[in-house]
């Protein structure tokens, strides 16, 4: 029989749905989206069923989302906190409700991508009588409370066989489709985490909560808008908190490899700091990296903060506050503030006027750049010529109460510069190296203490062994037997020095003592406890007990291994006048190799970039040099107003060679052939380069061959967007990360602006049309695709280079000891950009003497402080209020 029934003429969640559904004991339902909100409308009547509900709705997942079920929950988590439940109304009473049916297997849920059959407008449901008996209904309303007592709604019920039959069979084939998801346990704990769920107004009542990293970051960007933070992100963070609230502040080398979220860490730690204390945050970075992080602190944990020009502070929101002299950088109008190396490199007044405040925290991206300047071959460790930076940082080291230092080659070339790093940390906090009668930190005895680690401390008496240990003493936490000793010594947990010599020592405490020596030198001197390094290996094979799986997903690295491309006819004139260029230019520069290199590094991204940048130079030296040195981030010209006579006509003859002839660019050959291998663009390709006259060239082409792509651009400066039919239309970064995330944008070309904070886990391939000199770059052009989330399990790299060009012969050298150099950082040091150089001005016994300072063999086998726990984040119901959160991290210095 059917039955018809309009929201016009009656209440159809009386009349059908609560009516029918007290008498039931099963529902199958396909809904539209589904909505928590039907407890309010059937709550009662869905408690008296005894049997299963079982509900299949739509998703936006896409096809390419569900090929593996791990991709699928996570997009499917991601989806979930994008839709802010949180924010609903009368969300406790439903969502506990929705949880206790979750929970008891009483509810099921799947998910079907609308790719798969379309957006489900079909909405239809069975509903199985105690008695045996069933009925169906068809009709254009939704599960949720609009949809059963707001909208205008129509619905036919229908309770013959057919009917039944009809719709069950409907149901079971999208209940049944492989792309039919589970809800993910994600979604079922964040369902019970709303429904406690308690908001803390108070910056100042917040502090007392247990997990205070949690509740201020559980539902910010990070967590509602991306994947969240994985457990060694939280692990250290917690660790920094913690450290920060009990003993005088936290110091830390963080050591992470490209790719595992040092910025994120640091981000948060600097953000919970901020809240707990009432003095400023300072971060210092490299100049290029400024943008980065104000964008990441912004659109990951909405934090607002501002960074100095050079002579003004700009908030996240682009306002330039006036300047009223260099001494305005202590008026910061923001808690965090973000400040560039180079201001400090330069020796800026302006940073002078920061060493006369104090700081809740400092923390210093790329720190291996505070180093010293040679490393002594004598072994003289503890007299050195310092960097700029690393004396700046030993003086303002003692304004702050915690300090973090980050950098993923915290050892360049020898040891000694991790102790330099130490050594930063150790200014105003003894707990580092212990106090100045320390032999960690004594003159003298810097090497010594290396070696020790690196033998375990063979040969040593016990009380000279204790003379290590003594000062500074680890903490209660770090094992059993320093907690004994600390307690028999009533010695408090901020205590650095052991009051008694090892004569001193009782019976029993000579024996806990003795335990301890057996491994402090491989497991618990000061460099373990103030270094974190987690080795992606490590990540990949550690299990998790909360999952059972590791805590990072494996992700495999294959280099697609061909021989370099030729260069002929003009075109390999044109790079011997560059090398002739730069040899000429290098006999008049002093210091860097920006000049002495320009034209190499232009010609050898791509014929195109190397001809436009000569053409610039030809045209105007001065003005455009000054434009140039901007984009590569370098101080000016170094001096070279003018060109001398010969060094203007190697110039005319290598920009008349490029002007002479059409032929392409073999790297461009290359590409079109890579592009069109099976599955390349199917399954998504990143192409980087150093320049961005490299990327619109090689975007433009490819769009004309590649009729049906989009070719995306992801730079700086407003250039991001996509080509199509050789038309570009402008888009914002945010839009392209967008299609390429939801697999509308498959061939895309970046400029190292898409090397740091982008993730790009939906590309597969990575082609490198320039090898950047700064070996860090290659890490992090890599960083893009090897990250949590990717869908292959394998990710392919191509490294592009001409043959014989300077990155063919620098490759060439470090080929044989590449793999042993690499086991041992965990990639390449920033100074073997110096052997690029020395190989670009045809010194190549130079270069080998850079290369030889890397030892094969590490001298200094530190185990690195590995740890990871599983934290319980995602439970946590107490959160910080956002607007009482923006208030404190909003006002000014």
């Amino acid at each position: 029989m059917i039955k018809r029934y309009s929201s016009r003429r009656e209440s159809i969640s009386d009349s059908l749905l609560n009516k029918k559904l007290k008498k039931a004991k099963a529902y199958d339902r396909i809904a539209g989206y589904f909505s928590s909100s039907i407890f309010e409308i059937a709550g009662e009547a869905l408690d008296n069923i005894e049997g299963k509900i079982r509900i299949v709705c739509n998703s936006d997942l896409l096809p390419e989302d569900v090929k593996t079920a791990k991709r699928a929950q996570k997009a499917i988590r991601k989806e979930w906190c994008q839709s802010e439940p949180e924010k609903m109304d009368n969300r406790n009473f439903r969502f506990k409700k929705l949880y206790e049916y979750l929970v008891s297997d009483k509810l099921e849920v799947r998910v079907l991508p609308n790719k798969k059959f379309g957006l489900v407008h079909g909405k239809a449901g069975v509903i199985t009588f105690n008695d045996g008996g069933q009925t169906s209904f068809l009709g254009s309303v939704n599960e949720s409370k609009s949809g059963w007592n707001i909208n205008y709604e129509l619905v036919w019920e229908d309770d013959s066989k057919e009917a039944v039959e009809w719709v069950q069979e409907e149901f079971d084939a999208l209940w049944n489709s492989s792309a039919a998801i589970p809800l993910p346990d994600f979604i079922i704990k964040d369902i019970k985490r709303i429904a406690n769920r308690e908001v803390v107004e108070e910056v100042d009542d917040f502090e007392e909560e247990d997990n205070v990293p949690a509740a201020a970051n559980i539902e910010s960007p990070i967590y509602r808008e991306n994947l969240g933070l994985w457990e060694h992100q939280k692990y250290f963070i917690e660790k920094v908190y913690n450290n920060h609230k009990i003993f005088e502040g936290a110091r830390y080398v963080l050591a992470d490899p490209v790719g595992l979220g040092k910025t994120l860490q640091l981000a948060v730690s600097a953000q919970l700091m901020a809240l707990y204390g009432d003095k400023p945050v300072l971060i210092i970075v490299p100049k290029t990296l400024m943008k980065q992080w104000q964008d990441e602190l912004n659109d990951m944990l909405n934090l607002p903060s501002a960074v100095w020009d050079g002579t003004n502070w700009i908030d996240e929101n682009g306002i330039k506050y006036p300047n009223r002299g260099r001494e305005d950088i202590v008026k910061c109008p923001r808690k965090i503030g973000i400040i560039s190396q180079g201001l400090i490199t330069a020796k800026s007044e302006s940073v002078d006027y920061l060493l006369s405040k104090n700081y809740e925290c400092i923390i210093v991206d790329e720190a291996h750049h505070a180093r010293r300047k040679s490393i002594d071959q004598n072994n003289n460790f503890y007299s050195f010529q310092k960097t700029n930076l690393y004396d700046y940082l030993l003086r303002i080291a003692t304004r702050t109460k915690s300090l973090l230092l980050a950098t993923a080659t915290p050892i360049q070339l020898h040891p000694v510069e991790l102790w330099d790093l130490l050594n930063v940390l150790s200014q105003g906090s003894d707990r580092v190296l212990g106090t100045k009668s320390s032999l960690w930190r004594k003159k003298g005895s810097i090497n010594q203490g290396l070696e020790l680690i690196k033998n375990r401390g063979k040969n040593l008496s016990a009380t000279e062994k204790w003379r290590w240990i003594k000062n500074p003493f680890p903490p209660s936490d770090e094992g059993p037997n320093y907690s004994i000793l600390r307690s028999s010594a009533d010695m408090a947990e901020e205590a650095v020095v052991y009051p008694k010599q090892y004569n001193e020592l009782k019976y029993q405490n000579k024996a806990a003592a003795g335990f301890l020596m057996n491994d402090f030198f491989e497991l618990h001197n000061p460099y373990i406890r103030h270094v974190v390094r987690r080795e992606r290996d490590y990540l990949e094979n550690k299990i998790n007990p909360k999952t059972g799986e590791a805590y990072l997903d494996t992700i495999e690295v294959e280099i697609i291994d061909e021989p370099p491309l030729k260069l002929t006819g003009y075109m390999k004139d044109a790079y011997d006048y560059a090398e002739e260029f730069c040899q000429l230019i290098s006999n008049r520069v002093k210091g860097g190799g920006f000049l002495k290199t320009l034209l190499l590094k232009r010609i050898g991204s791509s014929i195109e970039a190397g001809k436009k940048t000569g053409l610039k130079l030809k045209n105007n030296w001065g003005e455009n040099l000054n434009e140039i040195s901007e984009e590569e981030d370098e101080e000016g010209s170094s001096g070279i107003k003018d060109l001398t006579a010969e060094e203007q006509k190697m110039l005319d003859k290598y920009v008349n060679a490029l002007l002479s002839n059409e032929a392409e660019d073999p790297k461009f050959e290359k590409l079109v052939k890579l592009l069109k291998r099976k599955n390349w663009i199917n399954e998504g390709v990143i192409i980087f380069s150093q320049y961005y006259d490299t990327v619109e060239w090689i975007a433009s082409e490819l769009s004309e061959i590649f009729t049906d792509q989009k070719i995306g651009i992801y730079a700086g400066s407003g250039k991001a967007g996509y080509y199509i039919n050789n038309k570009f239309h402008k888009k914002t970064k945010d839009d392209i990360k967008d299609m390429v995330m939801s697999y509308k944008l498959k061939i895309l070309l970046g400029t190292d602006a898409a090397s740091e904070g982008l993730n790009l886990q939906a590309l597969r391939r990575l082609v490198n049309i320039d090898m950047p000199w700064n070996p860090t770059r290659l890490e992090q052009r890599k960083g893009r695709i090897q990250r949590g989330g990717q869908r292959f399990d394998r990710i392919y790299l191509y490294n592009m280079k001409y043959k014989n060009s300077v990155e063919d012969r620098v490759h060439e050298l470090l080929s044989k000891r590449l793999k042993n150099i690499t086991a041992i950082f965990g990639q390449l040091p920033d100074v073997l950009e110096d052997a690029w150089i020395n190989v670009a001005l045809d010194q190549k016994e130079e270069a080998k003497k850079i290369i030889d300072k890397v030892p094969e063999k590490h001298p200094f086998e530190v185990k690195y402080n590995e740890k990871v726990e599983a934290s319980d984040w995602e439970n946590c119901t107490k959160i910080l209020s956002e607007e009482s959160k923006l208030k404190k991290l909003r006002s000014s210095w």
